[in-house]
């Protein structure tokens, strides 16, 4: 397993990352407290990863107008929270937007449609997720001990718990 994590690590960080994805930074963060991966390569990943995935967002809707739309069709009460957000927060959006859940991709897109200027989306951006990589990353990190505490005492129960997803699972697929 470990040496799974040390090949593939920072490539699964990348992917997730490139979508927002909070829990695979914590993740990684308390793989660099068990010594599988490095925290600064981490924090650089996320980083780079996060920010890719945002400004890839607002450059789809900045320049594809029309099928940024087709794609938000169906979140319309998402893109009007996200429009109020920009509204009365600003530019602080761009940070607040890397924490919430359901809206974090929805924001670059819905900022790509209006007239908001493209440097200092980068700008932002750029500063947002190099804060977000940081205390979320290390963060994690700093918690290791917490989460192998957490993990021996409910280690039983984690078995269990799996033995039964497994057992759903195999149920599920033999109905198909």
């Amino acid at each position: 397993m470990e040496s799974i994590i040390q090949d593939w690590g920072y490539l699964a960080l990348f992917l997730y990352s490139f979508g927002g994805g909070m829990l695979g930074l914590a993740v990684a963060g308390f793989f660099a407290f068990n010594g599988d991966l490095n925290i600064s390569y981490v924090i650089i990943v996320a980083f780079v990863s996060n920010f890719l995935g945002d400004q890839f967002l607002f450059t789809i809707a900045r320049n594809n107008k029309k099928y940024a739309k087709e794609m938000m069709q169906k979140h319309k009460r998402k893109i009007a929270l996200s429009h109020l957000m920009m509204r009365k927060y600003g530019s602080s959006v761009v940070f607040i937007q890397k924490y919430l859940y359901g809206i974090k991709t929805l924001i670059p897109l819905a900022m790509g449609l209006t007239k908001y200027n493209n440097k200092k989306f980068i700008f932002f951006n750029a500063m947002a997720s190099l804060i977000w990589a940081v205390v979320v990353g290390y963060t994690s990190y700093m918690l290791g001990d917490v989460f192998i505490e957490i993990i021996e005492e409910f280690k039983f129960y984690a078995i269990i718990i799996l033995v039964l997803v497994i057992i759903l699972v195999l149920r599920f697929l033999r109905k198909y």
